[in-house]
């Protein structure tokens, strides 16, 4: 049974910093896609970054780039996701996704491409 356990949510105020950090277990394939997604309240899901964890190059939305920094611990099959210069914006809940890479190895933010998803954990930044 696949599960993916996030933790590392919290509240701070504009400019902080926050590191969540997304546990897989049971989903020990290593050229798999995994990242973050967000959604805020009365707004439709949106991909953050994702990343091949058999290796290539993360890929980020353009309103993070350059702020957020995803990382990965393959011995604990685990992804990092640090985020620096937070803004308002960035107030959502925050899902940890993993999903088979498409037969080129690509990731994508199309949330139907991603078979497990964590519980979330809430991000908020206030001004």
């Amino acid at each position: 049974q696949v599960q993916l356990v996030e933790s590392g949510g919290g509240s701070v105020q504009t400019g902080g910093s926050l590191r969540l950090s997304c546990a897989a277990s049971g989903y020990t394939d290593s050229r798999k896609c995994m990242g973050w997604f967000r959604q805020a309240p009365g707004k439709e899901r949106e991909g953050v970054v994702v990343i091949n964890t058999g290796g290539g190059s993360p890929y980020y939305a353009g309103s993070v780039k350059g702020r957020f920094t995803i990382s990965q611990d393959d011995a604990k099959n685990t992804v990092y996701l640090q985020m620096n210069s937070l803004k308002p914006e960035d107030t959502a809940m925050y899902y940890c996704a993993a999903g088979p890479a498409s037969w080129l190895g690509a990731c994508t933010f199309i949330p139907q491409r991603y078979n497990y998803w964590g519980q979330g954990t809430q991000v908020t930044v206030s001004s």
